[in-house]
Order: structure tokens, then C-alpha cells, then sequence
């Protein structure tokens, strides 16, 4: 077994095939609304289906097959929270959005409150997008590293080269496309995984139920109804039904109502409806997804013969599919399965590059002199620039990661989601509550944030209480500027 030279070739006919495709799907872009929207006729499956794309990395096709492997399926408890959230956005926030003629998720805010709180947050989201895709990026080399023995610099600049150079050409159509495209390939290869791995177990499923359920235990699980026996215990405590239900809902309508980085293709749909059919797809999927590589964790468990990852002399969980792939795919089903984590790592890649390009230019750029002077000619150009510059500066920014031990990677990857919470809260602010002005938006924007840095800073509080307690602190804090101000005779 191993990685072997019929592997590499799949793996570099999958990179310049998908590139190449990109490229001539995209077609010629004449203005910004072309090349960060699409036009605004992107059909609602595809649509759906890039959603689906670019929110599963190569972490997730690694690390939630690890989750079952060494626990149970109680992650899908979040899961349902995450199609809880999708609902709602659906319904309130797609609404929203097109009653106006908006741009990015950021224009929004900029139409409730002001052109001033449009640039702040849209800021905030650039910022830590970038810190969050950077690592991101690099943690997304480790399992092609893993597998194929490439380094670590050459596997970033595999993914991140590739995909910058069909994103930078074709815009959102090219990034749509090929996200489409990536979703079956990874899932292709996953499921060409689990029946190997059926296949080779001696009574197939038989024995995958049985070595779930030896020794009393139950790695089927899927609720977990405990409470820790205190609040404190409560909140710490990883994947209990509340916390996951929560969590799940208001961290989903975090990324799917207020990050540019999956709002952009909600507000490329041709209208209201298609949108909303194109995120309840994603809402379906996802969950029979994450469902999937949930048993693909329990397969491997079988496989295994019910051995811990340390007993196997793995560092973590998340090397387990890794391993897998490296020691008992046959020749070709390797090269597949590896296209399938680049296609998993390019999706979310390319939809990070988009996003930071659009939110800088429709939130940042367009409303300068230079920008405002600009013919459509000269839209694209700058759009496609700073593309490009986002491009480069993620690949970059993955390249100073020399260790896979660091903890920046570890704080990296929670960084976006530090102010999912805040920004919810400041879309929530415009949406329910009509007499708060853009100072009240403002400070409660800023309360939210600043509510996360103290509990992270501070707490070991579970990440999925993370986004409602942003979201509360911001809401508290907008409403009592709000009340102060009206006492104090402030505007209205």
C-alpha cells in the first residue's frame, strides 16, 4: 500500500482539471456584481450544494470520523442545532436581505445604521477571516502531509496555488463550480473508504454494531442528557443536548446569516425563494453528511479491532483516516481519497479568498474617491487585485507555521467564530429592535466582543456556549445605550 505514482498523477489531473474547469465555466465577468455574485443568477442547488462545500475543510472530512472513533455520536446533537439555525436564517435574516438590493452581509448594517458601522464590522470580519483561513490553510496541509509525504510548504502552495488561480479568473461562478464539483469528489472518496472497510471486516456491518456495543458501551449514543450536577460543570462540559442545540442554532446563524464568507452565495440566488430553497438544500445535507462521517468513525473503529488511537501510536484522533488511507487503500482509491481532502481544502479555500475580496472592495474600497471614479472595466481589475492579494496573503500567512504543536493553530481556528456572537447580536439589534441607532449598534457590538476576549481569556467555558453569550452581551449592551440615551434626550 502507500502512496504510490498512479496516486500522485489522479491527484495532479484532479488540480489542473478543476482549475482549468473553473476557468471556462466562469465565462467573462463585466462588472463587480459579475464577479463577486455572479450576477445574481446562480441557480439555488448549486448554490446549496457550494454552501455545503465551503464550510466542510479537510478538518472536517479528518476530524469528526476521529469523534466517533474515540467517543460516540453525540456531535450530531449539535448537528440538529446547526439545521435548527439554517431555518431560521431562512426565515428571518434571507427576508431581510432581499428587500434591499444589498451587496454583501455587511450592507445590511450599513442601510439600518450607517455607512460607518458597514465599514467596522465589515473590518472585524476581514481581519479574523484572515487570521482564521490562514491557519486554516496551513492545518489543512497536515493530513496531505500525513498521506503523501509531501512538506509542508509544498502541500499549502498545492491548495492554495491551484485555487487562487480559478478563483482569481472566474470569480464566484468559478468558485461555485468547482465547489459542486469538490463535494462529490470528497464524498466520493469517503464512501469509497467505508466499503473497503466494510469489505474487509469479516461479517461487514455486523461487526461494526458489534465492536460499537462491546463492554457495555454504546458508541451509537447520539443524547447526551447530563448537567454535570452544577451550572459551571454544565458549561464546560463538550456536546450535552442543550449546549449542543444552542450552540449549534446560534453559532449557524452566526456563519449562515451574518459571515460574508456563505452570505455572498445566499445573495448570488436569482430571488428570495431560490435562496432560501438553496440553504434549507444545505440544511438537509449537511446533516446526512455529518451523520455519514460519524459512522465512517465507527467503521474505522471496527477496522481497527476496537484499539484507542494510542494504542495505534497515533498522537491524536484526528490521524486515524489518515492512517487508514496510507496503509490500506489500494492504488488509484489513495490518489481519490487524497483529491477528496485537496477538493474539501479548496472549496473552503476559495470561498475565504472570495469573501475577504468582496467584503474589501462593495464594503471598503467602493466608497472611496479611487473607487467611486472607477468604470466597470476598472471594477474588475481592482476586484480581481485584490483577489489576488487575499490569495497570497493566506498562502503566506500558512507558510509561517513551521509546527503542527503550536497553540496559535489551535486559537486560529476558533478565531472567526470570536465574533459570530457580536455580530449576531448587531443583526439582531437591526432586525428586532427598531428605536436602537448606529451608537447603540456600535457599543453593542464592541460589549460583545469584549464579552468573548474575557471568556476566553478567563474561562474554559464549551465553544458552543461561545455565540449566544456574544449575542446576549451585545443585545444587553445596544439596549441600555439605547435606554440611556432616550432618558438622556439623545436622538431617536
Amino acid at each position: 500500500m502507500g502512496f504510490a505514482l498512479l496516486d500522485y498523477v489522479i491527484v495532479i489531473v484532479y488540480l489542473v482539471g478543476v482549475t482549468v474547469a473553473g476557468i471556462l465555466i466562469s465565462g467573462r465577468q463585466s462588472s463587480p456584481r459579475d464577479y463577486f455574485l455572479g450576477g445574481k443568477e446562480m441557480s439555488w442547488w448549486s448554490v446549496g450544494f457550494s454552501i455545503v462545500a465551503s464550510e466542510t475543510s479537510t478538518l472536517t472530512f479528518i476530524s469528526i470520523p476521529g469523534l466517533a472513533f474515540k467517543g460516540n455520536l453525540f456531535f450530531l446533537q449539535l448537528v440538529v442545532g446547526y439545521f435548527i439555525g439554517r431555518l431560521i436564517v431562512s426565515v428571518v435574516f434571507i427576508p431581510a436581505y432581499y428587500r434591499g438590493d444589498l451587496e454583501t452581509a455587511y450592507d445590511f448594517l450599513g442601510k439600518r445604521f450607517g455607512l460607518s458601522l458597514r465599514r467596522f464590522t465589515s473590518t472585524v470580519f476581514i481581519v479574523t477571516r484572515v487570521l482564521a483561513s490562514g491557519v486554516r490553510l496551513f492545518a489543512t496541509a497536515i493530513p496531505v502531509h500525513l498521506i503523501t509525504g509531501l512538506s509542508y510548504p509544498t502541500s499549502i502552495l498545492l491548495i492554495g496555488g491551484f485555487t487562487l488561480v480559478y478563483t482569481y479568473l472566474g470569480g464566484l461562478k468559478a468558485v461555485v463550480a468547482m465547489d459542486v464539483v469538490q463535494l462529490f469528489i470528497y464524498l466520493g472518496g469517503a464512501v469509497a473508504s467505508m466499503v473497503l472497510i466494510l469489505h474487509h471486516l469479516p461479517h461487514g456491518w455486523a461487526d461494526v454494531v458489534a465492536f460499537a456495543t462491546a463492554n457495555g458501551q454504546n458508541k451509537f449514543a447520539f443524547i447526551n442528557g447530563t448537567t454535570g450536577g452544577s451550572l459551571s460543570a454544565f458549561l464546560l462540559a463538550p456536546y450535552t443536548l442543550l449546549g449542543g442545540l444552542l450552540g449549534g442554532t446560534f453559532l449557524t446563524m452566526a456563519s449562515h446569516g451574518t459571515d460574508q464568507l456563505l452570505v455572498q452565495r445566499l445573495l448570488a440566488c436569482r430571488s428570495r425563494w431560490d435562496s432560501q430553497r438553496a440553504l434549507m438544500l444545505d440544511a438537509t445535507f449537511i446533516l446526512v453528511q455529518f451523520a455519514f462521517f460519524l459512522v465512517l468513525g465507527l467503521c474505522l473503529y471496527a477496522f481497527y479491532g476496537g484499539a484507542t488511537y494510542q494504542q495505534l501510536g497515533l498522537a491524536t484522533s484526528d490521524e486515524v483516516f489518515p492512517k487508514f488511507i496510507v496503509e490500506n487503500l489500494p492504488t488509484g482509491v489513495a490518489g481519490l481519497v487524497v483529491a477528496g481532502v485537496l477538493a474539501s481544502a479548496m472549496g473552503t479555500l476559495s470561498s475565504s479568498i472570495s469573501a475577504l475580496a468582496s467584503a474589501t472592495y462593495l464594503d471598503l474600497f467602493k466608497a472611496t474617491a479611487l473607487g467611486q471614479a472607477l468604470d466597470e472595466r476598472g471594477e474588475v481589475r481592482w476586484s480581481r487585485i485584490f483577489t489576488l492579494v487575499w490569495g497570497v496573503c493566506l498562502i503566506g500567512g500558512a507558510m509561517l507555521f513551521t509546527d503542527t504543536r503550536n497553540p496559535v493553530v489551535e486559537l486560529g481556528l476558533k478565531i472567526a467564530s470570536v465574533t459570530y456572537g457580536g455580530l449576531l447580536g448587531t443583526f439582531f439589534l437591526g432586525l428586532f429592535f427598531k428605536r436602537t441607532v448606529q451608537v447603540d449598534a456600535t457599543l453593542g457590538f464592541v460589549c460583545g466582543l469584549a464579552a468573548m476576549v474575557a471568556v476566553l481569556a478567563f474561562t474554559r467555558i464549551d465553544y458552543t456556549w461561545h455565540t449566544l453569550i456574544g449575542c446576549v452581551a451585545t443585545l444587553l449592551c445596544g439596549n441600555a445605550s439605547r435606554m440611556v440615551r432616550e432618558r438622556m434626550g439623545g436622538p431617536t
